[in-house]
């Protein structure tokens, strides 16, 4: 089963330097060989693959919203097993997720890694983010106070549309477990954030089943 636009783009090797605002701490991340896709996942893609359409206003090409993390990890388990890939995640019953263990290893579909994420969004550049906003991102200023299609911004450097505006995207890590316990990290900004919201370092953070109307996720595989 193809994956609609999910024509895999392959991120090479590489590090990235990662830090919190809040705390104002660094920390220096290895990012191995991998595939990221180059949009988020559409409404229509999630319906083919759930048959559930979950956000209200979404036309097809879309990225979905109102998907909560544990919604997201589900997705690429099926996803991957239509698609005769190996599913990466174990799922439990608890609805913090602390019992979903992910295998790197398999050639299924997953959820990026929070490095993955920023050094695929950032494509070798070091500026706040990867182009100019109005040209790169649909935010609160260009937006009209809606998501829009997938592709209508122009990508980064490495053909990866929508990283920066139009939904926030959720990753594989927790945010900090001694602080929030099982809160999970998106990134990338809205179609309702200011500037600051969308840049290329800014993290957020939410339970894993928290769902809002401009946060989706992108499909990621170990190469």
């Amino acid at each position: 089963m193809e994956s609609g636009a999910e024509q895999m783009i392959l991120i090479s090797a590489g590090r990235i330097l990662l830090r919190d605002e809040g705390t104002r701490t660094n920390w220096v991340a290895a990012v191995e060989d991998f595939l990221l896709a180059p949009y988020p996942v559409t409404a229509e893609l999630y319906r083919t693959v759930t048959g559930e359409t979950p956000s209200s206003s979404a036309g097809p090409l879309t990225p979905v919203t109102e998907v909560s993390w544990n919604d997201a990890v589900r997705f690429c388990n099926l996803l991957s097993e239509a698609s005769g890939l190996t599913p990466c995640y174990s799922i439990g019953g608890d609805v913090n997720a602390q019992d979903v263990v992910c295998d790197w290893d398999a050639d299924g579909y997953r959820l990026p890694s929070e490095a993955e994420w920023e050094y695929a969004c950032r494509a070798g550049t070091t500026d706040v983010r990867y182009g100019a906003l109005d040209e790169i991102a649909w935010y609160r200023e260009n937006s009209g106070g809606r998501v829009h299609d997938v592709g209508a911004r122009a990508p980064n450097a490495w053909g990866l549309y929508d990283m920066i505006g139009n939904v926030w995207e959720w990753c594989w890590d927790v945010y900090d477990a001694t602080v929030y316990g099982p809160y999970r990290v998106f990134r990338g900004g809205g179609a309702h954030d200011l500037p600051r919201g969308c840049r290329a370092s800014c993290r957020r953070k939410s339970h894993p089943t928290f769902r809002i109307d401009d946060l989706g996720f992108r499909l990621a595989r170990s190469a």
